[in-house]
């Protein structure tokens, strides 16, 4: 397969499955939005093994095997393009490798028992994405770059308790949950009421301070990478706001922005 046609296929599965994603790289220039895609596509292989219907051992297996091809890439779409993203801009090993650990993790771990566990998870999954993506940036600010991911970790936690549960799985910290009086069983029958909002008050406050000091990346990027970066970070503003107005009751109904509501970010992105 060419470079040129494994591009467009990691561009296309980016446009089709990321939600906010794919808006903020837009703004890109076409190497870097492309480099983005890949990275983006190496990551989704790895949440679709981890979160996919096969057996726990079989999904190890298979992420065992996704980590060792990053050494020797096969010829799909995927690896082709992400090796010539790699080789363009110097996006480092680590965090690659970060990211299979982290989707073996949820194969391994469905709760955890306080922020500092949670924390190094969020690190593997997301603040790894962050990593990868700077390189392709052109900043140096790793920390930032790891910060920042973890923050759009974070609030995916808030917005995907549901979805998480029937999968088996509670990334709210348990001594959070035991501090605020909310148990497993409250999130099973999806009760919103003054404890829950409590808890996730906390949760989003937490989110919040993590964005604010992420955002500080911006001040190392070019002008159309910290607009990519801006519209992301905004469009999860969005959504996290969206949910603190609706009382936190993330369990009925869709919390997607709208395309209108999408656009006008990435309008502001390119204005700051």
């Amino acid at each position: 397969m060419t470079v040129e046609a494994a591009y467009a296929q990691v561009e296309r599965l980016t446009r089709r499955e990321a939600r906010n994603f794919a808006y903020g790289i837009r703004v890109l220039p076409r190497d870097k939005r492309r480099a983005i895609s890949a990275v983006y596509a190496f990551a989704r292989r790895v949440d679709d093994l981890a979160d996919g219907e096969l057996p726990s051992a079989e999904k190890r297996e298979r992420l065992h095997e996704l980590r060792r091809a990053l050494d020797e890439p096969p010829g799909d779409a995927m690896f082709v393009a992400l090796a010539d993203a790699r080789s363009r801009f110097g996006i480092p090993d680590a965090p690659l490798h970060d990211l299979v650990a982290g989707g073996l993790q949820d194969t391994e771990q469905d709760r955890y028992a306080d922020f500092a566990e949670l924390h190094g998870y969020c690190r593997r999954v997301a603040g790894a994405v962050g990593v990868a993506c700077v390189a392709v940036y052109g900043s140096d600010d790793v920390e930032r770059a790891e910060t920042l991911g973890v923050a759009l970790q974070l609030i995916n936690i808030i917005r995907d308790v549901r979805e998480d549960w029937e999968l088996g799985r509670v990334y709210l910290p348990r001594d959070e949950l035991a501090a605020y009086g909310v148990t497993e069983d409250d999130v099973e029958a999806g009760r919103a009421g003054p404890q829950w909002q409590a808890l996730m008050a906390f949760q989003a406050s937490r989110a919040r301070a993590y964005l604010d000091e992420g955002l500080e990346l911006l001040g190392s990027l070019d002008s159309r990478s910290a607009a990519c970066v801006s519209t992301f970070a905004g469009l999860y503003r969005a959504t996290l706001d969206r949910i603190e107005a609706r009382g936190f009751d993330v369990f009925e109904g869709s919390l997607r922005l709208s395309p209108l509501t999408k656009l006008r970010i990435v309008g502001a992105g390119l204005l700051r």
